[in-house]
């Protein structure tokens, strides 16, 4: 029995060390670093001027508050945050990035940036199919204030905007945004604008 113990122990052995030797599982890879990153920030005033933030209801954005999105690009994909300060407290928006930038009144900035435009909208916009109008497709911001007025949101999309297609203007709008066929992607009334750069 002694010799057969002698035998089987250095055995277990070599396989408890080979075991403890086994290959480390794999770490996820990291993401992968910005190449390009533009902020713009504005305080929203009353239209005049050069409208580059520009309040259309201070009763929904007061004269004053502000707005800074940050657009960073990192490999095939995009990222897109929103800080806002000055909003009505514990008050609800919805917010997207436009294709044109703000001007007098809200109509200025157009519609939605689409990654994939919707071709219904061209004839009759706004896109309200689903299929195009919705989180993943464009960059819906929507975001709550906190008591003080003040709210951050990111959206990170799994595209870039192609060459010539940037969006130009975050829209902030009056109410959360709708999902459902027919109103999908509205938002109530433009209360606010703030064109990015081209």
């Amino acid at each position: 029995m002694r010799r057969f113990l002698a035998t089987i122990l250095p055995l277990a052995g070599v396989l408890l060390t080979a075991a403890a030797c086994g290959d480390e599982p794999a770490s996820a890879p990291e993401p992968p670093k910005p190449s390009q990153v533009s902020t713009t920030n504005g305080s929203f005033a009353a239209p005049g001027g050069d409208n580059r933030a520009v309040t259309y209801d201070p009763a929904v954005v007061p004269a004053g508050a502000t707005a800074t999105v940050t657009v960073a690009v990192a490999g095939k994909g995009t990222e897109v945050t929103l800080n806002v300060t000055g909003m009505v407290p514990n008050r609800a928006y919805g917010a997207h990035l436009h294709v044109k930038p703000c001007g007098a009144d809200g109509t200025a900035a157009g519609p939605h940036h689409q990654h994939q435009t919707d071709p219904a909208a061209a004839a009759s916009p706004p896109s309200v199919d689903p299929s195009f109008a919705n989180p993943v497709n464009e960059v819906w911001l929507d975001f709550t204030a906190d008591g003080s007025g003040a709210a951050r949101v990111t959206a990170a999309q799994p595209w870039t905007f192609g060459p010539g297609q940037s969006a130009r203007s975050l829209v902030v709008h009056a109410q959360q945004t709708q999902r459902e066929p027919g109103r999908a992607g509205t938002a109530g009334p433009r209360a606010a604008c703030l064109t990015l750069p081209a």
